[in-house]
């Protein structure tokens, strides 16, 4: 098979059996985002899965917006976002409590009762002002990020889905890696799905195929979804040759922050004289975009306030 590159959503289908998926690879566009901040490494490797899970949800949909993907709980990482502008802007923050973080052993895996404790996560698709904005929530249940995402499909969409995400470090060069794998099993006749409005990938497939590829996909290890080594192609076909693999074409994926000096400046427009003031250092506004770490500043002049 031919090398697929990094940062893409690799379609694909079981050919024997119609099970469709998603194959995600993140690379130099995750380690850019990440390398933004200056995060510990677990909230680095629990927002790389995040991303590579709203890669893997978004890639399944047809729609034209912004998917997005949010925790928010009380544990030491409090919120995570991550999120997908079509056809492939991705763009994603953590906040957290830098002592409670501390205080977490750095070689543990990034589980969500430690690192994130009780709250829920949301999926949202926004197609604009013209459409209806879809958000589906569900409780922070699970070890991992996958197990929110199953228990999201089983209870508020009925859709049997496996999921495996990785993250890390690429032990030759230090750079942050994740991907996922995503099949679906939808039910048949016509599902409301993640996002009412929005077009799902759909087949049929047994009970026993079912079963059968969901223990594949589960054989995978974690270092072969980030291992910069081994093309997304070829694990694909290791995985489910008997059955035959076919892939598609991807969509490719680039860090894609939308601040500007403008969006800056309508949301200091937006605060009352009083809080501009509490705002001020040395007489400057200084507005800093939480995705992307890039600043912008303004003269407290500029708003029609003494200096």
């Amino acid at each position: 098979m031919t090398a697929a590159p990094d940062d893409l959503i690799r379609p694909f289908q079981i050919e024997r059996i119609g099970v469709r998926g998603r194959l995600v690879r993140l690379g130099p566009a995750l380690d850019e985002i990440l390398n933004r901040h200056d995060y510990p490494d677990l909230v680095s490797r629990l927002l790389a899965e995040a991303l590579a899970l709203s890669c893997a949800l978004a890639g399944a949909l047809k729609f034209d917006g912004v998917f997005t993907l949010q925790t928010n709980s009380d544990g030491p990482i409090s919120t995570l976002l991550a999120d997908l502008k079509s056809p492939g802007s991705l763009r994603g923050y953590a906040q957290f409590d830098a002592d409670a973080v501390r205080s977490v052993d750095p070689g543990m895996m990034p589980s969500i009762p430690r690192l994130l404790g009780a709250g829920y996560i949301a999926f949202t698709v926004d197609q604009g002002p013209d459409t209806e904005r879809y958000q589906g929530i569900v409780a922070l249940e699970g070890f991992s990020l996958a197990d929110c995402a199953h228990n999201y499909f089983r209870e508020s969409e009925q859709i049997e889905t496996a999921i495996v995400l990785a993250s890390g470090r690429n032990a030759s060069d230090g750079n942050w890696r994740s991907g996922a794998i995503m099949l679906q099993r939808l039910p048949e006749g016509d599902p409301s799905l993640l996002a009412r409005g929005v077009e799902f990938e759909r087949g049929e497939v047994s009970e026993d195929d079912w079963r059968r590829v969901v223990t594949l996909l589960a054989s995978t290890q974690s270092s072969e979804l980030i291992d910069p080594g081994l093309a997304g192609d070829d694990l694909l076909y290791r995985l489910f040759h008997e059955d035959g693999v076919r892939i598609f074409e991807p969509t490719r994926l680039r860090p894609g922050c939308r601040c500007s000096l403008q969006r800056a400046e309508r949301i200091l427009q937006q605060l009352p004289n009083t809080e501009l003031h509490d705002l001020a250092v040395d007489d400057q506004l200084i507005v800093t975009c939480e995705f992307c770490n890039a600043s912008y500043t303004f003269p407290l002049g500029q708003f029609g306030l003494s200096e």
